[in-house]
């Protein structure tokens, strides 16, 4: 199992920018698939991106494309998730999970269900 334990929400204004860390410990994060997910107030939880383990491929859902990007550094077991012009309809908790059961791949999770291990989420509130 691996313990991930996110950072970087806050308070922004609409049209500004956060990047959000993943740090992993108890195991290794670098052969697995990390993905990044938001529930918002009164919502389910749901995808945001992800990325592979060697970073060569990355999948975002459509109303972050352009204006979030995934990353990793593997040799220090963290993920990152840089949002830029924010808007009020991303005001949620944000959460990173890895994907154990497939590592090595080269198609990233895009499902909740396809994650085994969750950290306890970041919040973060966009005011208009």
């Amino acid at each position: 199992q691996v313990q991930l334990v996110e950072s970087g929400g806050g308070l922004v204004q609409a049209g500004g920018s956060l990047r959000l860390s993943c740090a992993a410990s108890g195991g290794t994060l670098r052969r697995l698939t990390m993905g990044w997910f938001r529930r918002a107030p009164g919502k389910e939880r749901e995808f945001v991106a992800a990325i592979t383990w060697s970073g060569g491929s990355t999948t975002y859902t459509a109303s972050v494309k352009g204006r979030f990007t995934i990353s990793r550094d593997n040799a220090k077991n963290t993920g990152y998730l840089q949002m830029n012009n924010l808007k009020p309809e991303d005001t949620a908790l944000y959460y990173c999970a890895a994907d154990r059961n497939w590592p090595y791949t080269t198609v990233a999770a895009t499902t909740v269900a396809q994650y085994e291990d969750w950290g306890q989420g970041t919040q973060v509130t966009v005011s208009s």
